[in-house]
């Protein structure tokens, strides 16, 4: 009797724990419906028209946006210069991330201070960042071509943003410089996680603090470098405002990206059916991508 009582009372515990997830999820899910599934699904819809975006007619083409698409010169070119962002922005925030946290770990309280002065990047608008670069970098007047005169003891001009492929690169310099204290914020906080014996006991034995931090630190750091670097991918391949902002993709798309030539199909040659076809295929390519990144990056959770 004792132990029908005990299922009964687990039953409905169950009951009421489920009730209480479902009212708790059910705004949630709603909210990803309507503001994330829906759209998705709505430009693969539009994918399929021949339209302006404006004019209640719109003309059903099937698949020929799609094989449009495929033979797009310039889409498969802004997608290459995503993927060069996409590397270098794996290869230039992380690090410098991970680098920057160690310093603070190892300062400790002392250099916050630090950590405000070099998280203040992060809390500028990429579209304040963009312009505060665009005239940092003017080829008349900006600190590059600046420091140039001074150098070579006569005028001179740097233009940095107005060649190819150096406007790509500065660019992502500059992407580097805002994002990089968020990844120094994120390995901060994995330094936090790791118990403080665990340095006091190699310490202990005998182990320097670079070989605490190669051998003990960053293993164990492995999940959070997994979690950054697939954040930093998915936001390197989706960039939108700091670049159309310094370049609009020039000079000559040597800066183009996805969005940068979606946003032109779309809101500037009004051509909504191609342009909701790029975005399309920008959600798959994000997609395969990060799946693909997370098949083939393992690491090791539990130790």
């Amino acid at each position: 009797m004792k132990k029908d009582n005990n299922v009964s009372l687990a039953r409905a515990k169950a009951r009421s724990t489920a009730r209480a997830a479902t009212v708790f999820l059910i705004p949630a899910l709603l909210l990803i419906a309507i503001f994330i599934v829906y759209p998705v699904i709505d430009t693969f819809v539009i994918s399929e028209y021949k339209w302006n975006g404006i004019s209640a007619d719109r003309i059903f083409i099937g698949m020929d946006n799609w094989r449009a698409l495929i033979h797009d010169a310039m889409f498969w070119e802004s997608f290459k210069h995503n993927l060069i962002v996409m590397v270098f922005s794996i290869l230039l925030q992380i690090p410098l991330g991970m680098l920057l946290a160690t310093f603070l770990d190892a300062g400790g309280k002392k250099f916050n201070i630090f950590k405000i002065i070099w998280f203040l990047p992060y809390l500028m608008s990429s579209v304040a960042i963009a312009f505060l670069f665009v005239y940092a970098l003017a080829t008349n007047g900006g600190i590059v071509s600046s420091l140039a005169t001074i150098i070579q003891g006569k005028r001179a001009t740097v233009d940095l943003l107005g060649t190819s492929p150096q406007a790509l690169y500065t660019v992502i310099g500059v992407m580097a410089w805002q994002f990089t204290p968020f990844y120094m914020v994120y390995f901060i906080a994995g330094y936090g996680n790791i118990d403080t014996s665990v340095y006091e006991a190699a310490i202990i034995d005998g182990a320097t603090r670079w070989q605490y931090i190669k051998h003990i630190a960053i293993p164990l750091l492995g999940p959070i470098f997994k979690t950054a670097c697939t954040m930093s991918l998915i936001g390197s391949l989706k960039y939108f405002d700091m670049i159309w902002n310094m370049t609009q993709g020039g000079p000559a798309g040597s800066t183009e990206l996805m969005a940068t030539y979606m946003y032109k199909l779309s809101f500037q040659q009004f051509n909504m059916g191609y342009g909701s076809t790029v975005a399309a295929g920008m959600f798959i390519l994000i997609t395969a991508i990060a799946l693909i990144f997370n098949k083939l990056f393992k690491v090791k959770e539990d130790y």
